[in-house]
């Protein structure tokens, strides 16, 4: 699902698998999450598998992705990337520098954020632009969800190039809808109906604290399929003479 919201130059991989075998891991990586529960290590292998298979889709050779402050991945020279992971989807997006000064990507379910979180990562005017909570299990799309997962796509953007902290409440977003066309399906009745659709879109990201390196405005895409979020955001080194991914 990553790779519909990424141009082509970028080299997406994604699995829903929750776990991968033994000794998929470099020795190095092996020891940042030698003492981590089963799950973290678990999240943290099947992303370093995906980053694997990005690697090959640019002709590079598999090598460990360590992490820096904050679980930074750490990329090859010249190499710019992102991972996530969420239950049920984990993904990884790499590129060449000379293509793309930084992207962005995750994932989360496609679900009511939890009690309490709503009003912590976002701002009145964004409350008041995706309007109420949908209750889970309605049917409708869970905004506050697919809002949480942009403003992280946002950060993961803005961090390794900038250095700097970003709080949720740093960046204002505004989403745009476009319903993709489902696809036909055939009753037992022999009559034709439009199967589920998924929801996708852009949005753009407004930030409130500024720096040179990056423009004032991100521009990212969204989608949600199959019980999951994807967001992602992506930046080109032209960023001043062409805006936008």
């Amino acid at each position: 699902m990553i790779e519909r919201l990424l141009p082509a130059d970028v080299s997406c991989a994604a699995t829903r698998a929750e776990s991968v075998p033994d000794g998929t891991l470099f020795p190095e990586e092996e020891a940042l999450v030698a003492k981590s529960v089963a799950k973290r290590r678990n999240d943290f292998a099947t992303a370093r598998a995906c980053a694997r298979r990005a690697m090959a889709g640019l002709g590079l050779p598999p090598v460990p992705v360590l992490h820096g402050h904050r679980g930074r991945p750490l990329w090859p020279e010249g190499i710019v990337g992102s991972l996530t992971h969420c239950a049920g989807y984990r993904a990884a997006a790499l590129a060449r520098a000379r293509d793309v000064l930084s992207l962005g990507i995750d994932a989360e379910p496609h679900a009511p954020l939890p009690d309490g979180v709503r009003e912590l990562v976002t701002l009145p005017a964004e409350r008041e632009r995706i309007g109420p909570q949908a209750p889970e299990g309605s049917g409708e799309l869970h905004w506050d969800r697919v809002l949480f997962s942009a403003k992280e796509s946002v950060f993961k953007t803005w961090y390794p190039v900038t250095g700097i902290e970003l709080d949720f409440t740093q960046a204002d977003l505004t989403f745009h809808r476009a319903d993709i066309a489902g696809a036909a399906d055939t009753t037992d009745g022999g009559e034709t109906s439009v199967a589920p659709v998924a929801a996708e879109g852009v949005f753009t990201a407004r930030l409130l604290l500024t720096d040179p390196a990056l423009p004032t405005t991100l521009h990212g895409r969204w989608r949600v399929e199959d019980g999951i979020v994807a967001t992602a955001v992506l930046v080109r080194p032209d960023w001043r003479e062409s805006d936008g991914m």
